[in-house]
């Protein structure tokens, strides 16, 4: 019994490795759909417009549709990697990501190439590789994820905030099409290859024990609720629905940001350091509610979340002073970080491993589909108000009826999970 035990030790370790460095290689995917990403393609917005002599308009009009087809890829990205795992699917996404960046740093003149270009990028970057990315996760952390996912958002802050940086002084310095190029060149000599060596599936021998919180011999086993019970549950609709909602609020915010802090009086400087605190304390939502994971419902903290972010969007209109500036940045990053921890775990803690992609490819769609109306709406707010406020106040009781709707929600039996 005792040389059993001692033989079960080294191999507890090993799963044990393995799970948190699938944490580390799915928030490095993550950061590979940088080009595909609204923020991405915002670094090189500009030299695009003018060197492809694209009206601003026609510009946006092609970024939305294009997001809007590419969203239409989360779920068969999902329904893929229960199929056939995670490594091909991810490797597949790489090279089809990393041929899209690369030819669109080549792009010519005329608006259909440009256009089918945006496609391929958000399909596979923002769309498919970020099924892999969260599915990743989900696979190793099926139940009990939270600090899993606290520790996955807050690595995929640092190296977006790096990343930015690096991206942004190579546009500055060579270019937008030096610049895509370069990142073309690091998703295939660089995340490629470590894929295709370091990414692999959860074990599935119940006899090999694992630490708290990544998969349990039950939860290796082929269990859980399938797509379409899930969508037949009032609760993926409603966690899903927060998650669009607040992808639809920070998607248009982010994009108009400078704009509404304008209204209230604030200049260029004001708003870099608003950036600067939200995103500095979402990383402290995102490790508090990690932590927080352990002792609280998934549901209690999803009304925590939305309402303080519901709190943030309706003073956003009222502040005036660089105090009341600081203390709104710091309520929206905290909220914001918790409810992408949150959204992130979610989906294997109530519905199990048997179909998690497939179930995080349908939630991850609503997001990206969501994202792409946030900016039209807030744009369509101004042009008709004339102010961003209207929109801001609106969404403030639809994020609170949604955070009391989340709060209410029971997860599925265990006897439904483990079916």
């Amino acid at each position: 019994m005792m040389a059993t035990l001692d033989q079960r030790a080294p191999a507890s370790r090993r799963v044990a490795l393995a799970a948190w460095g699938g944490v580390v290689l799915a928030s490095i995917l993550m950061l590979a759909t940088l080009p595909g990403r609204t923020q991405g393609l915002g670094l090189v917005t500009e030299p695009i417009l003018a060197e492809l002599r694209i009206d601003r308009l026609a510009y946006a009009n092609l970024n939305l549709w294009a997001t809007l087809i590419g969203a239409l890829f989360c779920f068969p990205t999902g329904w893929a990697l229960d199929r056939w795992g995670l490594r091909p699917v991810t490797a597949t996404c790489l090279v089809l990501l990393g041929g899209a960046v690369w030819m669109l740093s080549r792009v010519g003149d005329g608006v259909v190439p440009l256009f089918l270009l945006l496609v391929a990028t958000r399909a596979t970057g923002q769309s498919a590789l970020s099924v892999c990315s969260i599915t990743t996760v989900g696979k190793w952390f099926p139940v009990r994820a939270g600090p899993a996912m606290g520790a996955f958002s807050v690595l995929l802050s640092i190296f977006f905030a790096i990343a930015f940086g690096v991206v942004g002084w190579s546009v500055r310095a060579h270019g937008w099409r030096l610049a895509w190029q370069g990142i073309a060149l690091a998703l295939m000599a660089a995340i490629l290859p470590l894929v295709l060596l370091a990414l692999r599936e959860p074990p599935r021998d119940p006899d090999i024990p694992v630490p708290e919180g990544s998969v349990s011999a039950a939860e290796r086993r082929p269990a859980g609720a399938s797509l379409s019970e899930a969508l037949r549950t009032p609760l993926f609709w409603v966690f899903a629905g927060a998650g669009a909602l607040f992808n639809l609020a920070s998607a248009g915010l982010g994009l108009f940001n400078e704009a509404v802090l304008a209204e209230s009086g604030f200049d260029q400087q004001a708003y870099h350091r608003f950036l600067v605190i939200s995103t500095l304390f979402a990383l402290v939502g995102q490790l508090g509610c990690g932590w927080l994971t352990r002792r609280h419902r998934f549901q209690t903290l999803a009304l925590w979340a939305l309402v303080l972010y519901a709190v943030a969007l309706g003073i956003i209109p009222m502040v005036r002073g660089p105090v009341q500036l600081t203390v709104v940045a710091a309520l929206l990053g905290v909220a914001g970080g918790m409810i992408i921890v949150l959204f992130f775990a979610v989906w294997g803690e109530a519905f199990g491993g048997r179909q998690l992609g497939r179930i995080q490819g349908a939630a991850q769609m609503l997001t990206v589909i969501s994202s792409a109306l946030g900016p039209v709406l807030f744009a369509e707010c101004h042009a008709r108000a004339g102010s961003y406020a209207p929109l801001l106040y609106g969404l403030v009781p639809v994020l609170i009826l949604m955070g009391i709707a989340a709060e209410r929600m029971r997860f599925p039996s265990a006897a439904v999970v483990a079916a």
